[in-house]
């Protein structure tokens, strides 16, 4: 069974549940649940629960059946984490266990690569999900570094995003360009991409360092500059019949805003947190939406520009990441609300997607749009 047909449904309704409980706990409207109730624990969980989730849809590929099973199971035992009290060590040893699963099987197939750019994504991976166990371990050892461990794995999931988010639309853009425009797109564009891993690679180290956040800041304020630059190649002026293409350009779009006020936060100017929310609503939320609902219709064999939720999502999740970059409680809630309509959605149209009989794609042409 393909894993993202599991994963994807819970990591939907697993985050359109997690910002309002966080929330409510936040400002003590529920005496549960607790864990989420601090920023740490809040980020933690939308992290490792939920963004490890969709990659662990994405990347694990068909699995036998008792082996998905296994890995379900660890994912929604790590949630009761959320529950506290007497679940805390089994949920947290169910975590660690499905995040070292997750890198045993995917780890090893990306050091296979023969470019040193795709080889990237081994380490990668395998450092989020150390973050993932290192995190659980700071949450039961007061001396570690929870907010800079959860910081440096923000970063690091900016990174992947960059990478995948690349790596998916540069040959979707090609494919729309060549049938229906007859040209070729800007491609992968390997210097820009390869300048990208660099910086962001570095980036999360140089947190480390006596300071080095004002070496950060130029980090992340080239990077966002080059994640812009890279936008700009593929021509998404040119693809406004296409809101599948749209989206994920919108999810790339955060990148760039992120990164560049994560660089302005790094100068005082605001709370980092602030900034990173940027990337972790913004991005992560319309380009991990964009690829599972693509995900779903593809392998439904039916065309993705033909499902109507692509721009709706993305101009949830627009919203969800200016308000929470806004700040004020109000504005806290008005982002939550878009964010968890926006998963629902999404869920909704996966399971739609993934019960549909699959059927072959019409052969006949659609008909070219007109050139702009």
């Amino acid at each position: 069974m393909p894993a993202w047909q599991a994963f994807f449904p819970l990591a939907a309704c697993h985050a359109a549940l997690l910002v309002p409980l966080s929330l409510a706990a936040m400002y003590g409207m529920l005496p549960w649940p607790a864990p989420l109730a601090t920023p740490a624990g809040h980020a933690r969980e939308l992290l490792f629960g939920f963004a490890l989730a969709v990659i662990a849809g994405y990347l694990l590929g068909p699995l036998a059946t008792r082996r998905l099973a296994a890995l379900v199971a660890l994912w929604l035992i790590g949630r009761l984490d959320t529950a506290g009290g007497g679940w805390l060590v089994a949920a947290s040893l169910a975590d660690a266990l499905f995040a070292a699963a997750v890198a045993w099987w995917v780890v090893p197939r990306f050091f296979a690569a023969k470019k040193w750019r795709n080889k990237v994504l081994a380490p990668l991976i395998g450092l989020i999900c150390l973050v993932a166990v290192a995190s659980l371990a700071a949450r039961h050892q007061s001396g570690w570094p929870a907010h800079s461990l959860l910081e440096a794995g923000v970063l690091w999931l900016a990174l992947l995003m960059v990478f995948m988010g690349g790596r998916l639309i540069a040959p979707a853009v090609n494919g729309y360009f060549k049938r229906r425009l007859n040209k070729s797109g800007a491609g992968v564009q390997p210097r820009l991409e390869a300048a990208l891993i660099v910086l962001l690679g570095v980036l999360p180290l140089t947190l480390w360092l006596p300071q080095g956040r004002y070496a950060a800041a130029l980090l992340a304020l080239a990077a966002g500059v080059l994640v812009a630059r890279r936008l700009w190649g593929f021509a998404p002026w040119q693809c406004r019949a296409r809101a599948d293409l749209l989206a994920l350009m919108a999810g790339y779009a955060w990148l760039a805003i992120g990164l560049g006020l994560y660089a302005l936060s790094l100068t005082g100017a605001m709370p980092v947190s602030t900034a990173l929310h940027a990337v972790t609503v913004g991005a992560l939320g319309t380009l991990s939406s964009s690829v599972m609902l693509r995900q779903a219709v593809s392998r439904a064999k039916a065309h993705p520009e033909d499902e109507p939720a692509f721009m709706p999502l993305a101009l949830l999740f627009a919203a969800a990441a200016a308000l929470r970059v806004s700040g004020g409680q109000a504005a806290l809630w008005g982002a939550a609300l878009c964010w968890s309509a926006a998963w629902l959605i999404l869920a909704w149209r996966l399971l739609r997607w993934i019960n549909r009989p699959r059927r072959s794609p019409s052969k006949a042409p659609r008909p070219a749009p007109r050139r702009p």
